[in-house]
C-alpha cells in the first residue's frame, strides 16, 4: 500500500452565484501543498456563468454536460448540486456510477446558510475585534514564527508613519530597523527568538527613534500564540512609547537628587551649628574658671602700675626706685602675655571655622587644651598626670575641631571627679606604628559610668548631668567629629573606679573626609 493521503474530487453542477462563492471561499482557504480534498471541476451549459468563468481562471474542469463528469479520467467522488431543479437531482440519480457520491441542492442550501450565519458572525466579531485592537494605543502587531507581519493596528501605522500596505507581508526587522538600530535578522537579543528559547512571554524596553529622529523609548511585550502540538503558530508584538514615562521618571529622579544635596547641606549646616553650640556652652564653663585667671593678673598690674604712681609723686626718683620700677614692669609684661595668651586661646576656641585639615601634633594641642583649663583643674583639685609619646607623628586633622573634642572629654573629667573633691587626670597618647594610628587616653579618677548609661554616652541629647549642667551633645559632637576624622572613640568604665575615654586617630585621612 502507497502512503499517499486520501484526496476527494468535489465537482459542483450549476455555475451561478453559489458556485462562484464556493469558489472563492476554497481558493482562498487552500494552501499550496497541503491540499487533501478540493473541487476540481464545474458542470453548466452556459459558459460565461460566473462560476464557469471563475473556474477557468482557476484552471479547472469545466464542462457544458453534467454527465461528462462521470468520465472515470476526472475521478469525481463528489457531485454538489447547486441547481434547484428537482429533475436534475433525479437525472444524477439514475445515471450516475456507483462509487459517485450526491449532495443535493437542498441539503447544500441548508449547510450553505448554516455556514453564512456563522461567517456573518465571525465577521462581526473580527469586525468588533478590530475596533478594539485599533482603538489601543499601544503598537500591536501579529507575526508568524517565520517573522512576517500579517496584521497590524491603527496606533502603530499612525505613530509610525506607515500605510498597511508597507507593514503586512513584510519582515518584523525590515520594518523596525528605522527604529530600532539594533533591530535585524541577526540581532542577538531578538524578542521572538528570546520568546521561542524561554517558551514564555518577553518583556524589554529598548532605545529607538521616532519619526520625529529624537531618541524615544519603547516598552516591548511579546506573547507566544501556542498550536496543539506545542508550536508557535503566531507572535502577538505589544509595544508601547514610554519616552514621557521615563522622561517623568528622569524628572523625578533629579528632584529627588535635588532634594537629597539640599537636605544633606541643611544636616551640614544644622551640624555646625551644633558644633558651634557645643563649644559656646564649653567655653561658658571654660569662661567662668577663667575669669579667675585673668582677674589676679589684672589686679596684679594695676596694683604695681599705682605703686609706680604713688613712688613718682613723692618725689625725683632715684636709681634704687628705677631699678624697682624695671622689675615692676617686666612683672608687668609678663602678666600682660600671660593674659594675652589666655585670651587668644579662648578666641581661637570659640571662633567658628571651617574645616581646614593640616598637619598638627596632638601633644602640642593637648597642651593647649590644659592651658586653657589649667584654673578650672586648679580650683577642682585636679591634678594632671602626663604621659606623652615624644617625636610623636603629625596627623592630618581639624585642629580647632579636634581642640573641641579635647576640652569636652577634659572638662567632662573634671566635672566627674568634682564631688569628690579632686582627683588624677592621666593623659598618654602613642604611636601605634603598626596599625598607622595615634592613640590617646583620658582616665579619671570620678564616679564611673554605670552599665546602663555606658552604651548610651555618645548619644544626642543623653545626658546624665543636672539640669542647667549640659544638654548632652558634647559625646556626641566629639564622636561625630572623630567619625569625620576616620577614627574611632570609646569609653570604659567601673562605678567609683573612674573612667577612661580612648581616642584613636589614623596619621592620614581616608579619601572623602572633610567634603
Amino acid at each position: 500500500m502507497d502512503n499517499k493521503p486520501s484526496v476527494m474530487n468535489i465537482a459542483l453542477v450549476g455555475g451561478k452565484s453559489y458556485c462562484k462563492e464556493i469558489l472563492e471561499k476554497t481558493s482562498l482557504d487552500q494552501k499550496e501543498g497541503e491540499i487533501t480534498e478540493g473541487i476540481v471541476a464545474v458542470a453548466d451549459p452556459d459558459p460565461q456563468s460566473p462560476g464557469m468563468l471563475l473556474a477557468g481562471q482557476l484552471g479547472l474542469i469545466t464542462v457544458n454536460d453534467y454527465h461528462e463528469l462521470y468520465d472515470p479520467r476526472y475521478d469525481i467522488h463528489l457531485i454538489i448540486v447547486l441547481i434547484p431543479e428537482q429533475n436534475i437531482l433525479e437525472d444524477i440519480l439514475k445515471t450516475r456510477p456507483p462509487n459517485i457520491r450526491i449532495l443535493s441542492y437542498k441539503v447544500f442550501e441548508l449547510f450553505w446558510k448554516a455556514i453564512g450565519l456563522e461567517e456573518r458572525k465571525l465577521r462581526e466579531r473580527t469586525k468588533e475585534m478590530e475596533t478594539i485592537l485599533n482603538g489601543i494605543q499601544d503598537f500591536i502587531l501579529v507575526i508568524t514564527p517565520d517573522r512576517t507581519i500579517v496584521e497590524v493596528n491603527d496606533a502603530f501605522l499612525t505613530k509610525m508613519g506607515y500605510s498597511r500596505e508597507q507593514v503586512i507581508g513584510r519582515k518584523c526587522h525590515d520594518v523596525y530597523q528605522k527604529t530600532y538600530d539594533q533591530c535585524n535578522e541577526e540581532d542577538p537579543v531578538c524578542p521572538l527568538r528570546e520568546v521561542v528559547r524561554t517558551k514564555s512571554q518577553w518583556r524589554q524596553v529598548r532605545t529607538g527613534v521616532g519619526s520625529d529622529g529624537d531618541p524615544r523609548y519603547f516598552e516591548i511585550n511579546v506573547y507566544p500564540i501556542w498550536e496543539k502540538d506545542s508550536k508557535i503558530s503566531k507572535f502577538i508584538h505589544i509595544s508601547r512609547d514610554v519616552t514621557e514615562r521615563r522622561k517623568e521618571e528622569e524628572e523625578i529622579t533629579r528632584r529627588l537628587e535635588h532634594m537629597v544635596e539640599e537636605r544633606t547641606r541643611e544636616l551640614k549646616e544644622t551640624h555646625d551649628k551644633l558644633l558651634h553650640q557645643d563649644k559656646m556652652a564649653s567655653l561658658g564653663k571654660l569662661s567662668a574658671s577663667v575669669v579667675h585667671e585673668i582677674n589676679n593678673p589684672i589686679a596684679g598690674i594695676l596694683n604695681l602700675t599705682l605703686l609706680i604712681k604713688r613712688i613718682l609723686e613723692e618725689g625725683p626718683t632715684r636709681q634704687k626706685e628705677i631699678d624697682q620700677f624695671n622689675q615692676y614692669l617686666d612683672l608687668m609684661e609678663l602678666e600682660t602675655r600671660r593674659t594675652g595668651r589666655i585670651v587668644s586661646n579662648l578666641l581661637a576656641f570659640s571662633r567658628q571655622s571651617k574645616m581646614e585639615p593640616k598637619r598638627l601634633n596632638l601633644n602640642r594641642l593637648i597642651e593647649q587644651t590644659l592651658f586653657l583649663n589649667s584654673n578650672l583643674l586648679k580650683i577642682n583639685g585636679v591634678k594632671v598626670e602626663k604621659s606623652l609619646e615624644p617625636d610623636l607623628p603629625y596627623l592630618v586633622g581639624s585642629g580647632d575641631q579636634l581642640q573641641q573634642v579635647l576640652m569636652n572629654i577634659i572638662s567632662n573629667a573634671v566635672e566627674a571627679m568634682e564631688t569628690n573633691g579632686g582627683g588624677v587626670l592621666s593623659i598618654e597618647t602613642k604611636h601605634l606604628s603598626t596599625e598607622g594610628k595615634i592613640l590617646a587616653s583620658f582616665r579619671d579618677t570620678g564616679k564611673g559610668i554605670p552599665d546602663e548609661n555606658l552604651s548610651r554616652l555618645f548619644e544626642p541629647f543623653f545626658t546624665t548631668k543636672k539640669k542647667g549642667k549640659g544638654v548632652g551633645l558634647g559625646l556626641s559632637v566629639a564622636y561625630g567629629i572623630i567619625q569625620e576624622h576616620g577614627g574611632s572613640i570609646h569609653a570604659k568604665s567601673e562605678v567609683e573606679q573612674g573612667s577612661t575615654f580612648i581616642i584613636e586617630l589614623p596619621l592620614k585621612q581616608p579619601s572623602g573626609s572633610y567634603d
